[in-house]
């Protein structure tokens, strides 16, 4: 793309080029000024360098720097639409040899009205131009918000996932919309098409060749984003339309969004689509109480790590660093340790929980039931006692498919798992979750809610919380029920 317009003082156009996950912006000289520019390496490296950049380039976007060397402006590939909109507007001729992304011709094969959020959801993205966070629920259709908006922009479009299961997902859902090839890029394929599903991992891994090829690129599970590694890669990616995706969108760091995708354009809650567009749902918190011997052994370990905080003036959960290099130094520190440990598992495994769990699932035996847990050794522990099959990182991909297929045929009617199926499956018929045991984590709870909330015909789905009476699991879970969900 080449803009005609003049510009005095460079009467040849500027050159935008991709060149490893930046764009080099190439600035012509005056010829009456040529020897004036012109730096040699030894100037390059010298203290001034910087002073040598060209003084009559308009405005550029602040994260330009200047390379002396090369005698070139670079910048984030993440920046590109910025730089096309300002050279526009400074009436900049310039030649745009970054983009390979393509304009496509995609029609869905199956059409279908949205839902009025889903509209509203869009429309909400556009008017940020086409940049920005849409956060919904699991099961209110995020993948469709998704399919709208790649025909709304018919470009070349990358979608980023955090695991396998939500790429074979996609590659599946992109297929049906549009019938067209769809390329895989991660799981040992590296197949390229205008569009294109790709794990953070591998996007991390190839952007840097990638990162011209896509217009629009949609980051599902956006949450994911900020961390250092898949931050760089939503840098290095040029598209100047980008969609998030999440149901939980707060980060425990605080980072945003702003920079890599753009800002929260749109957001709809639980509990304003449930009984509509989300199955209704209720929430019962068990409080389980220790026997006897437990409450002994739990008053005794947890005194020993409590006093050991105190001796040192630890105080959690920002200490917790300082607790593990204190605690590996001495043999108070070390038995200080395993009382943390003891009486953690005493409340997260208390055997009343697993008593309970026994009736709750003899009076769901119609239903499908997800049982979760914080640790793969109860996992396995419940999947013995109970002989229900399990699911943690440990399971083979074609074992893990047949349980899930078999879960959602009927076949099985409860499952258990650790971590694993907190994000990223598709179980629309589960209508119970058991949390035995989980972490403070307000968007690891709402993510196992989310598991249950697929509408269905009739469905009413309900979450029990399991929590260890009078142990600091009380603490955890209060902090974990911190959303509207829970209210």
């Amino acid at each position: 793309m080449t803009d005609s317009t003049g510009f005095a003082g460079a009467p040849l156009p500027f050159t935008i080029r991709f060149q490893g996950g930046t764009l080099r912006v190439e600035v012509p000289v005056d010829p009456a000024r040529q020897e004036e520019a012109s730096l040699t390496v030894e100037d390059a490296e010298g203290e001034g360098a910087a002073s040598r950049a060209p003084a009559d380039v308009p405005a550029l976007p602040a994260l330009c720097r200047w390379d002396a060397r090369e005698r070139v402006w670079r910048l984030p590939a993440v920046d590109y639409a910025e730089l096309i909109l300002r050279l526009r507007a400074e009436g900049v001729p310039f030649v745009d040899a970054a983009r390979r992304y393509e304009a496509l011709s995609l029609t869905p094969r199956a059409r279908h009205d949205p839902f009025p959020y889903q509209r509203e959801a869009l429309a909400a993205w556009g008017r940020r131009r086409f940049r920005g966070v849409v956060v919904l629920p699991t099961g209110a259709g995020k993948t469709f918000v998704a399919a709208l908006a790649i025909a709304d922009r018919q470009r070349s479009t990358l979608v980023v996932v955090p695991t396998l299961d939500l790429l074979n997902q996609w590659y599946e859902a992109l297929s049906t919309a549009f019938g067209v090839p769809v390329g895989i890029v991660g799981g040992g394929y590296h197949e390229v098409h205008d569009l294109t599903v790709t794990t953070y991992d591998s996007a991390h891994q190839h952007m840097d060749r990638l990162g011209d090829r896509f217009g629009l690129v949609i980051f599902d599970e956006c949450h994911h984003l900020p961390s250092p590694s898949y931050a760089l890669a939503a840098r290095m990616c040029l598209a100047p339309f980008r969609l998030g995706l999440t149901a939980t969108p707060e980060r425990t760091d605080g980072k945003g969004y702003d920079e890599l995708i753009g800002p929260l354009v749109f957001r709809k809650d639980i509990t304003e689509l449930s009984g509509e567009y989300l199955a209704a749902y209720e929430v019962i918190r068990l409080d389980v109480p220790l026997g006897q011997e437990e409450r002994a052994a739990y008053d005794a370990a947890r005194a020993t790590y409590i006093n050991f905080l105190r001796a040192h003036g630890i105080r959690m959960p920002e200490g917790w660093g300082q607790f593990l290099m204190l605690s590996s130094q001495s043999d108070t520190g070390r038995r200080a340790f395993e009382s943390y440990r003891k009486q953690r598992m005493l409340a997260l495994c208390a055997p009343g929980k697993l008593e309970v769990l026994a009736r709750l699932l003899h009076a769901h035996r119609q239903d499908r039931t997800i049982v979760f847990t914080e640790d793969n050794a109860t996992v396995y522990a419940i999947s013995r006692r109970f002989l229900l099959p399990a699911i943690t990182h440990q399971t083979k991909v074609k074992e893990r498919s047949a349980i899930l297929a078999g879960f959602n045929e009927g076949s099985f009617t409860a499952v258990v798992t650790s971590k694993v199926l907190n994000e990223g499956v598709n179980v629309p018929e589960a209508n119970v979750a058991i949390v035995l045991s989980g972490s403070g984590s307000v968007r690891e709870h709402v993510q196992r809610l989310g598991r249950i909330l697929r509408r269905g015909e009739g469905k009413t789905a309900v979450l029990y919380e399991l929590v260890a009476a009078g142990t600091s699991e009380e603490r955890v879970s209060d902090k974990r029920r911190d959303h509207v969900a829970y209210q």
